[in-house]
């Protein structure tokens, strides 16, 4: 177990639900703009997955715009470069959670800048992965953890996958969640978001529901099962 039951204080416009005994999952809305959650398509995504999750689980749930931080990795790995205090409560919080999950819409095959900055920050040698003198692959630090993308984006299914490859899929999950050791991996994309009629857009917002009480459930069974084994 790591320590997931502990508080975690949170920037304001954070908003958290703790129910004892129950798996920790952290929802984090990557998107950069300013108005209230649920007016973008990725805040009322992350609203529909936290209703899903919220009777199974202890949820977390933490907006990066309202975050203060420099999102530039001044000189990469070369110095360190300290976290911000937000910066220091959100790793605490990914720390803290069984199951992480992302919000945000895939601007030109890939998360916007804030998501970006944001894992460019946390993600760090120490904490995210460590690579040692017996391997050419990293330790993955942050195993242990599952983890789910939910996108959105103005583009066809068809396209997205068959003319960009999946692009933003490949990257953040397989490359950037996979590489420090998140597993499982789920994701919901909502395409032609540009166009969405509100049916499909109820649609979606079920199918997401859904996802967050599938997820919530999974990852408490895991944590079960962990836990038997460690007491065995």
């Amino acid at each position: 177990m790591h320590g997931a039951y502990a508080k975690v204080r949170l920037p304001p416009g954070s908003d958290v639900t703790y129910l004892k005994g129950m798996p920790v999952l952290l929802l984090i809305d990557g998107h950069p703009d300013g108005p209230p959650a649920h007016e973008t398509l990725a805040g009322a995504l992350c609203d529909a997955y936290h209703a899903g999750a919220a009777p199974h689980a202890e949820v977390t749930r933490l907006e990066l715009r309202h975050l203060t931080f420099d999102p530039i990795l001044r000189r990469g790995y070369a110095a360190p470069q300290p976290l911000e205090p937000d910066l220091e409560a959100a790793a605490a919080a990914i720390t803290a959670a069984h199951h992480v999950a992302w919000f945000f819409p895939c601007w030109w095959n890939a998360p916007p800048a804030l998501v970006k900055g944001f894992i460019d920050r946390v993600f760090t040698p120490g904490f995210a992965f460590r690579y040692t003198a017996e391997s050419a692959l990293p330790q993955k630090l942050l195993a242990g953890r599952s983890a789910r993308l939910v996108t959105s984006m103005d583009s066809p299914w068809w396209w997205h996958r068959l003319v960009n490859r999946s692009a933003l899929h490949v990257q953040f999950l397989r490359s950037t969640l996979g590489f420090v050791g998140f597993s499982p991996l789920g994701s919901n994309t909502v395409y032609g978001a540009r166009t969405l009629t509100a049916r499909a857009r109820d649609r979606a917002l079920a199918q997401v529901r859904r996802a967050g009480q599938r997820d919530a459930l999974a990852t408490a069974r895991r944590e079960r099962r962990r836990g038997a084994l460690l007491a065995s």
